[in-house]
């Protein structure tokens, strides 16, 4: 068995896929390794520019499957002990992969490390955050918008999150390393998520089979978010607010009714 298997999942997004199939080339883990491509069906070309490099292994999933389906079907489809879930949109720095590996295997009780992200021009991403509910969501949003736009003590609370280590909820699956057995015992990601939300599911179930979420700033890799998204803006809120819907039925049932009418006073019915 490899010690990673690295799955990407990609929708329309050529020229990131290819600078982080270049970041990975250009540092690649001293692990061995194995990198799969799950293609969208993209129609930008995605899947013949990933096979430029020999050893990527790209499957063609015919139809946008969304995020969690596709990383299912990449996970499958691997072999490594660990499996990193990763953006086309991210590119990862030498040795980083290592780094997540190390802190992995440095907390036995661990079964999910994520990294300190940061966008283009250093600034820090909010990646990881407590269980999602009515109250940590909003609060959640708050901060993130408020570092978007650029609040002075919103962004350095920010940086000063993501400083140190830390054991929260959920890491964001931009960049999520995961022990396979640990994927497997959860039944992989949920597909009832098309995209969004999966990955806070995802540790929830990992976290009720008693392990450990981990993110770590030792390791920063960058996330060039959202650019995948902008393909079609209007699908992607249809689909957070789908995601959202089953995130509250599932995991807060009580607040759907509430949550449905707050959409629909938006106009924002899923």
């Amino acid at each position: 068995m490899l010690d990673l298997s690295i799955i990407i999942v990609s929708f329309n997004a050529r020229a990131d896929l290819e600078r982080c199939l270049e970041s990975l080339h250009s540092g690649p883990p001293a692990c061995a390794h194995e990198i799969i491509v799950v293609d969208n069906a993209s129609v930008d070309g995605s899947a013949a520019a990933a096979r430029h490099w020999a050893d990527v292994r790209v499957i063609e999933a015919g139809a946008n499957l969304g995020f969690a389906r596709g990383n299912n079907v990449g996970i499958r489809a691997s072999v490594g002990e660990h499996v990193l879930l990763l953006n086309s949109d991210t590119i990862v720095p030498p040795q980083a992969i290592d780094g997540l590996l190390a802190e992995l295997k440095r907390h036995p009780a661990v079964a999910v490390v994520g990294p300190r992200l940061v966008d283009g021009n250093g600034r820090a991403e909010l990646s990881f955050g407590s269980m999602i509910g009515p109250f940590n969501e909003i609060r959640q949003t708050l901060l993130v918008r408020g570092h978007e736009r650029g609040l002075g003590l919103i962004s350095a609370r920010i940086e000063r999150m993501t400083s140190r280590p830390q054991f929260p909820d959920w890491v964001t699956g931009a960049c999520l390393l995961v022990r396979r057995h640990a994927a497997e015992v959860v039944g992989l990601l949920d597909e009832r998520y098309f995209m969004y939300e999966e990955d806070v599911d995802f540790c929830a179930a990992i976290r009720g089979r008693g392990w450990r979420i981990r993110f770590t700033p030792d390791v920063t890799v960058v996330h060039r978010r959202g650019r995948s998204a902008a393909f079609a803006r209007e699908a992607t809120r249809a689909a957070y607010r789908r995601s959202q819907l089953a995130f509250y039925e599932k995991h807060h049932p009580r607040w759907v009714s509430l949550l449905r009418t707050y959409l629909r006073l938006r106009g924002a019915d899923a």
